[in-house]
């Protein structure tokens, strides 16, 4: 992947950055940036205030939490968070221009989700992972997947296929200027948009969330290159052609494939 081009070009519309208030890897809005004294003085307010200053909005608190949460999803898919680092609360704090505990408590989220480990005293530690970790999600997604789109594809017209071309469309987009943490978002959006359509919003969850986990970087693995990215997008191109042909031969046979790829 060519780091360099993959800054200077456009992000597509469904990747972090692209949206005002939405922060690309790394970094975080103007808006957002709230002053260091003020950050803190609202995590140490907890809701206390004067008669001539009243607190800020809690909703406010919620947005920098969640616009960190989507900045360190990014940066451990683009690999600037390395699996086996540890990294502090108050170091990434200042590298987003925030206080810590937006920071803490974004990367708790991470924990729970396996993206990351508490280390006692120390701050966070990327997990490792092996190609048996990926394999295993992929036979996991297969299983749940496959099944369900192999009976959307009986079931969908052809118009409703027709509406997502915009989506798969955007992951070519994103595959074209190599980014991968704006291909990940595409990714999970085209797959998301695929399965709501059985109208099971449980299902929907659980494989949004085993497929972010496929997106972690391997430890010590290969870079993914921007052919790579083009290969994994291109299939979602021809899968919506099988879905609309209804030919069930074919989408199955993309949907495993799909999966075995470091990017699916």
């Amino acid at each position: 992947m060519e780091q360099g081009s993959a800054r200077e070009g456009v992000r597509p519309p469904c990747a972090p950055g692209a949206y005002a208030g939405t922060p690309a890897a790394g970094r975080v809005p103007e808006q957002m940036r709230v002053g260091r004294s003020q950050d803190r003085d609202m995590d140490r307010a907890r809701g206390e205030h004067t008669h001539s200053e009243p607190p800020a909005p809690r909703v406010i608190r919620h947005s920098v939490r969640g616009q960190i949460l989507q900045a360190l999803r990014a940066a451990l898919v683009d690999g600037e968070l390395t699996p086996g680092q540890v990294y502090s609360a108050p170091a990434l704090g200042a590298r987003f221009g925030v206080s810590a505990t937006p920071v803490r408590e974004a990367m708790q989220q991470l924990a729970t989700e396996g993206a990351v480990e508490v280390v006692p005293n120390r701050g966070f530690r990327v997990s490792e992972r092996g190609p048996r970790e990926l394999a295993e999600l992929a036979e996991v997604r297969a299983l749940i997947e496959v099944p369900v789109m192999l009976r959307l594809a009986r079931t969908v017209p052809a118009e409703r296929w027709s509406a997502l071309r915009p989506l798969a469309d955007a992951t070519v987009t994103a595959a074209a200027v190599g980014d991968r943490a704006s291909y990940a978002e595409c990714d999970r959006a085209f797959h998301r948009a695929v399965l709501t359509l059985a109208g099971n919003e449980q299902l929907v969850a659980i494989a949004d969330e085993l497929h972010r986990r496929s997106q972690w970087p391997l430890v010590a693995g290969p870079a993914t290159r921007r052919a790579d990215l083009l290969a994994d997008a291109a299939e979602h191109t021809a899968l919506l052609d099988a879905l609309i042909a209804q030919d069930l031969t074919v989408v199955q046979a993309l949907v495993r494939e799909h999966f075995t790829g470091a990017d699916g």
